[in-house]
This record gives structure tokens, sequence and C-alpha cells, in this order.
């Protein structure tokens, strides 16, 4: 359990940064990260991929954010994946710096004490795609389109199908990398890309549904809930009932479990510290 107990700090406000790239917001404890280069169909550059870490890891520790949203201030397209013009031979981009970066990104999300929810309203492509596939929930609009196309242009999208493979079966997977073809987002939904699918003008709604449940909830308790979850995916079965019954005698001990425990037998709200303190 002491993995995943980080002290947390009191830093307050959120400054938004990479303008060029992102256009960041928090309010009610929920951080909003909107894809904004518009002109580059909001490209996965080295620039971006830098300027999405920076403001998911930022202030990641301070008990006031409790949810981070990811998406895009254009509609059409959520993200159209790498630039491919940093993927040419003639490119100063270091290729080995690009994917090395992206993957730092996804496992950022993964890594983030809060849940990542990705909001979708339009075609999230190749690793547009990945970024869709590594976020903890994902809610896209009924004209949006998801796609692994890279062997069209002679890039199979390898690091992409890695979050693409362990959200849904292989054998979709395989359809979608193998011949580029998109899927809907009732298909997406259908195979597990995505955790929702509702009308566009319903996506607003349904995320502040979402992180409106999020924000009522123990934030130390979902933290150890989200690093278990992603822990327990590779562990044999065996393995992640002990790891899980440990977690769970370690999440008893903890203020907020009893404190949860003791408002539900006194028929009252929770009043939640936040904190990883024990009794």
């Amino acid at each position: 359990m002491g993995r995943y107990i980080t002290k947390a700090l009191s830093i307050r406000g959120m400054a938004s940064v990479n303008k060029k790239y992102v256009e960041t917001t928090q309010k009610d404890g929920v951080r909003t990260i909107q894809l904004s280069d518009s002109a580059s169909l909001n490209s996965l550059s080295l620039e971006m991929l830098k300027a999405l870490m920076s403001e998911i890891k930022k202030d990641e520790n301070n008990q006031e954010l409790r949810s981070i949203v990811l998406t895009s201030v254009t509609g059409k397209v959520f993200s159209a994946g790498h630039n491919l013009k940093e993927l040419t031979a003639t490119s100063n981009k270091s290729h080995t710096e690009v994917f090395e970066t992206c993957s730092e990104l996804m496992q950022a999300i993964s890594e983030s004490p809060v849940p990542v929810i990705a909001a979708v309203d339009g075609l999230a492509a190749a690793a547009g795609c990945q970024l869709v596939a590594a976020c903890d929930i994902a809610v896209c609009t009924d004209r949006s389109l998801f796609s692994t196309p890279g062997a069209n242009l002679g890039i199979f999208c390898s690091t992409p199908g890695i979050p693409l493979v362990r959200n849904v079966p292989r054998k979709n997977a395989s359809y979608m990398l193998f011949t580029g073809f998109p899927i809907s987002g009732r298909e997406a939904y259908e195979c597990g890309l995505v955790s929702k699918v509702v009308p566009t003008d319903k996506l607003d709604e349904e995320v502040h549904r979402i992180t409106d449940a999020i924000n009522k909830k123990s934030r130390s308790v979902m933290h150890i809930g989200k690093m278990f979850l992603h822990e327990q995916i590779n562990l044999d079965v065996t393995t992640a009932y002990r790891r899980g019954t440990e977690t769970m005698v370690e999440n008893l001990k903890m203020r907020d479990a009893q404190e949860g425990i003791r408002s539900f037998l006194e028929k009252r709200k929770p009043k939640w510290s936040h904190d990883y303190e024990k009794n």
C-alpha cells in the first residue's frame, strides 16, 4: 500500500501554459485540458505531447484536483495522431524521442492519482486513438470515429496498438490495425474502446455527470483503487486476489474508509478527509 501513498501538496490555482497546443482550466476539482492546435488537426507533435504531459502532471498531488478531462476545441477532429512532418527521414526531430515521449504521456495518464477522462467529439486516429484508449474513462459522441490507419502510410500503428489491445478484444484490434478502417462511436462502445456514446449535444452533460460522481468520493480511496486496477491487469488470478486482499485490508485502515462505513450506518453523508491517514 505504501507505493500508493503520496504526500498531498497544498498548491492552489491553475494557470494555463502551452496555449498554442493546449488550453487548461480547472473548476470544482475538474481540470479540463483542451487540445487546441486546430491548424494541425490536434496532431500529437513532440511539443503537443510535452504540453499534455505537463498539464496532466502539474500539481497532481493537490487534493483539490479530483479528475482530468481531455477534450479538443474542434469538433471535427479530436486528434489526427502523430505529426507526420516529424516522422520524415529529413526531420530534425529524433524519432526515438517522439515515441518515447508519447509512451511517457500514456503512462503518466495511468499513473495519475485521479481518473483521466477522454471526451471525444470527432476523429481520433492513430496516436489520437491511443490517447483515448490510455484514459481511464472515455465518452464519445455518436458522430465520432476511431482508427489506426498507420499501415496505409507504411507506418504500422505498433505503439497505438498497445493500449488498444488492452481495451478491446484482439480480433477487434486486429481489424482496426490491419485494415485501417475507422469504427464508429457506437462500434467503439460495443467493443469496449469507450465507456459511453451519447448525442453530440449531450457530451458535456455526460462528462459532468461522471466528474460529479467522482467528486463525491474520497480522493485517496480513488487513487488507491486506480493504482490497483492498473496493477492487477497483468497479474495471474491467484496473485491478483492476494494483492486485492492486501489492498482492501490496507484500505480499511484508512480514516476515510471508516468514515464511509460510519456514515452509511448513521444514514448521513460522509465527510471525507481525502488523505491517507489511518485510524
